[in-house]
C-alpha cells in the first residue's frame, strides 16, 4: 500500500503569530473523518500518513488518470472563521504541508464563517492552452516567435519601463484571475510564491534534476514579469496573475511539497539569463504532451533527467545553448543581507550576534525555540539549538548551520514580529477609540482621521492578505484608495474607494475582532512585544527595550527617566555590562509612558505630532532635536499622553 503524509501548520501576520489549538479535521473519499488533530504553541500538528497511488503513476507521463488520491481538511479555533480546504493531492513519499491562513472574526460576528479553498489537479496535468506572453494581444506574435524578445520589446515600447537590476521582491502581488479581471490580488513572499506555483504546476515525485529546472524557469518566468514591470507598466496593481494562459498556476491556501520546498529554499535567488544579459530570460513552458510549446516542456524534463542530465544542460536543452544560472541577493524588505559564507559551531562575529538577536526575538512568538545563553557573537551549542529548533518549525534541513535559506527565512520572521510591535506602538499613540470618525474620506483628504484610516488598514493587512498596507502618512493617495478599495472587496462593500460611515462602521469592526481574537494581541500587540507598559511595583509598569550599539544602562536610563538601579533591579543584572541585542525591561512611569517610533519615508515631525496627539516642541526637546529635519531609520522617541 502506498503511503504519502500530510502536516498542518496554522499561523498568521506572514507567520509572525503562531495559532496554537487549531481543531483539524482530516476527511477522506467518503466524507468519513480519519484523523482530529490540534495544532500545537507552534501551530503545527503531527505528521500523518495517508493511503494514496504508487508513486511511479506521477512519473509516468502516459498515464492517463490523476496519480494521486485526494482529502480535504476543515480547521476552526473559537475567534476565528473556519476554513475548509479540498482536493488535496498526496504523493506516495511526499509530505503536504498545508498551510492555515485563518482569519480572526469580526466584533459582533456570532457565528464562525467558513472559507473553502480548491486545490485540484496540477497544471502539468491540464490541457488547456498555454501562451504565456502578456495580457495585450496586440503583441502576442511576436512574443510567439520569440519569447524573449517580445516581451521585452513590450517593455521597452513604454517608456523604458525595465528595472535596472533584477530584485528578489518581497513580498509578491498576485492576482488572482486574468489580466484585466476583478479578481483579489494576494501578496505573499517570493519564496511562498515559487513553492507554491511549483506544487501547482507539477509532480514533486519527479527527479531532483527535473524539479530544479522547472522551479528555475518558474522563477525566472516570475522575475521577468517583476524587471519588465510587465503589469504595472500597463496601470495594474499587481506583478503576476495566476492564469495560466498567461503566467503560470498558483493557488492560494493550497498545500506545498518539502521535496519542492527544500529546492526552493536553496535556489530562490538565482534565475536563468543569457550570457553577457542581466535580464531574467523568458522561461515559457508547457507540459509537452497535451500541450506544447515553444518553451520548456514539464515532461519533457524528467526523461532527460532520468537520462543524467543536470539542470543546466536540461534547461539548455530548451532554451538558447548560452544561458546560465546566476544569482541576485538584491532581496526587497530584508533587514540584513546573508554574508555569504555558512554560519555554524564555532562561528563569531556581528553576523552571528545578529542571528542570536533576531532569533532571541523571534522566540517571544515561537517559546518552542529554546534561549540563546552563548556570548553575543559566539556561535556555541546554545546557538545551535536555537537555529536547529528554528529549521524544524519552519520545515528546512533541522542541522543547525545558518546558510542562505535559514539566514533569510529568520530575517524575514524578524521582520514580521517586529513589523507587528511597531504597529502596536503607533496603535497606543494613536488610541483608537470605540466610536468612528465621522469624517467621509476620499483621495486627497488630509489629516488625523487619515492617518487613523491608513493605520487601521495597516493592521488589517497583516491578517487579509488580499488587503495591501497603505503608507501611513495623512494623505489619501492612490495608495491608500488602492487599500481601501481592497478591503471593501473583501467585506463586501461597495467598492467606490470613499470612506464613509458603512466603510468605517466595517473597518472598526475588523479591527477590533483582530484585537480581541488573535491569542495575545491586546489591543494589537503580538505575543511577548511589550507595545505597552506592563504591570509593576510602586505604581510603575515595564516596556521591553532592545539594546542597540552605543547604549549603555545610563543612556537608556536617562531616556527613560528612570535610574540605572532600578533597570538592573528589573532585569536582575549584576554589573552594568549589557549587549547588543538584549531584550532589557524598563521601569517607567505608566502616567509619562513614551513608546519608539522608526522614521519611515513621508514622516515630518509635523505629522507625528498630530499622529500621536503631542506637540512638535514635545518631541524636539525629548530627543534634544535642534531643528526639523527627519533620516529615514531614525528611531524617536514619542511622549503619549
Amino acid at each position: 500500500m502506498a503511503i504519502g503524509y500530510l502536516t498542518i501548520r496554522a499561523r498568521t501576520a506572514q507567520d509572525a503569530v503562531p495559532l496554537e489549538g487549531v481543531e483539524v479535521k482530516v476527511i477522506g473519499g467518503q466524507g468519513e473523518i480519519l484523523y482530529s488533530l490540534t495544532t500545537d504553541e507552534s501551530g503545527e500538528t503531527q505528521n500523518v500518513p495517508l493511503e494514496t497511488l504508487d508513486r511511479g503513476f506521477s512519473q509516468n507521463q502516459y498515464y492517463s488518470g490523476l496519480p494521486y488520491k485526494s482529502y480535504d481538511v476543515l480547521a476552526g479555533k473559537e475567534g476565528f472563521d473556519m476554513l475548509h480546504i479540498t482536493h488535496i493531492p498526496i504523493y506516495e513519499g511526499e509530505t503536504a504541508v498545508q498551510p492555515l491562513a485563518l482569519v480572526p472574526m469580526e466584533e459582533r460576528q456570532r457565528r464562525p464563517g467558513q472559507t473553502r479553498i480548491f486545490v485540484g489537479k496540477p497544471a502539468v496535468a491540464m490541457q488547456e492552452d498555454r501562451e504565456q506572453v502578456g495580457g495585450e494581444a496586440g503583441i502576442r506574435a511576436d512574443a510567439r516567435a520569440d519569447g524573449e524578445a517580445g516581451i521585452r520589446a513590450g517593455a521597452e515600447d513604454d517608456q523604458g519601463r525595465i528595472l535596472r537590476q533584477v530584485v528578489i521582491p518581497n513580498p509578491i502581488t498576485v492576482h488572482l484571475g486574468a489580466p484585466g479581471s476583478s479578481a483579489a490580488n494576494v501578496q505573499v513572499s517570493f519564496p511562498e510564491y515559487v513553492k507554491n506555483a511549483a506544487s501547482s504546476e507539477i509532480y514533486p515525485t519527479w527527479p531532483d534534476a527535473s524539479l530544479r529546472a522547472n522551479i528555475y524557469a518558474i522563477i525566472t518566468f516570475a522575475l521577468n514579469r517583476i524587471y519588465t514591470e510587465w503589469y504595472r507598466s500597463r496601470g495594474y496593481d499587481y506583478d503576476i496573475t495566476n492564469s495560466t494562459a498567461y503566467d503560470q498556476n498558483f493557488v492560494y491556501g493550497r498545500p506545498v511539497y518539502e521535496s519542492i520546498s527544500r529546492v526552493v529554499d536553496e535556489i530562490f535567488n538565482e534565475y536563468v539569463r543569457r550570457q553577457g544579459q542581466n535580464a531574467p530570460y523568458f522561461t515559457s513552458f508547457c507540459n509537452g504532451t497535451t500541450v506544447t510549446c515553444r518553451g520548456l516542456s514539464q515532461w519533457g524534463t524528467v526523461t532527460l533527467a532520468e537520462r543524467g542530465l543536470a539542470p543546466i544542460e536540461i534547461l539548455r536543452s530548451y532554451y538558447p545553448d548560452d544561458v546560465e544560472i546566476v544569482e541576485t541577493n538584491v532581496i526587497a524588505n530584508v533587514p540584513a543581507s546573508y554574508p555569504g559564507t555558512a554560519l555554524r559551531v564555532g562561528s563569531s562575529g556581528l553576523d552571528v550576534e545578529t542571528i542570536q538577536t533576531y532569533l532571541n526575538r523571534i522566540r517571544r512568538n515561537y517559546p518552542a525555540i529554546p534561549e540563546i545563553t552563548d556570548e553575543a557573537g559566539i556561535f556555541g551549542d546554545s546557538t545551535k539549538r536555537a537555529v536547529t529548533r528554528f529549521q524544524g518549525i519552519f520545515g528546512l534541513t533541522a542541522d543547525g548551520i545558518v546558510g542562505k535559506s535559514t539566514w533569510y527565512t529568520i530575517s524575514r520572521l524578524y521582520a514580521a514580529v517586529a513589523r507587528l510591535a511597531e504597529l502596536d506602538s503607533e496603535g497606543t499613540g494613536l488610541g483608537i477609540g470605540s466610536v468612528p470618525p465621522g469624517a467621509v474620506l476620499r483621495q486627497g483628504s488630509r489629516g488625523q482621521d487619515v492617518i487613523t484610516l491608513q493605520y487601521l488598514l495597516d493592521v488589517i493587512s497583516e491578517y487579509y492578505p488580499t488587503v495591501p498596507a497603505p503608507a501611513q502618512d495623512g494623505i489619501f493617495g492612490p495608495g491608500t484608495r488602492q487599500a481601501v478599495v481592497a478591503f471593501q472587496r473583501a467585506m463586501q462593500l461597495s467598492q467606490d474607494g470613499i470612506v464613509g460611515a458603512a466603510t468605517w462602521k466595517k473597518l472598526y469592526e475588523v479591527y477590533r475582532g483582530i484585537v480581541q481574537n488573535v491569542p495575545g494581541s491586546g489591543g494589537g500587540t503580538p505575543p511577548g512585544t511589550g507595545g505597552q507598559p506592563g504591570s509593576g511595583p510602586s505604581g510603575e509598569g515595564t516596556r521591553e527595550y532592545v539594546v542597540r550599539s552605543g547604549d549603555s544602562l545610563w543612556l537608556i536610563a536617562q531616556r527613560y527617566n528612570t535610574t540605572v538601579d532600578a533597570i538592573k533591579k528589573a532585569n536582575g543584572l549584576t554589573s552594568n555590562l549589557i549587549q547588543v541585542g538584549q531584550v532589557l525591561k524598563i521601569p517607567v512611569s505608566q502616567s509619562s509612558p513614551y513608546i519608539e517610533y522608526t522614521v519611515r519615508p513621508g514622516d515630518t515631525l509635523w505629522l507625528l505630532s498630530r499622529r500621536y496627539d503631542t506637540t512638535v516642541d514635545a518631541i524636539k526637546q525629548l530627543n534634544g532635536l535642534a531643528g526639523d529635519n527627519l533620516s529615514i531609520g531614525q528611531v524617536l522617541l514619542i511622549p503619549v499622553r
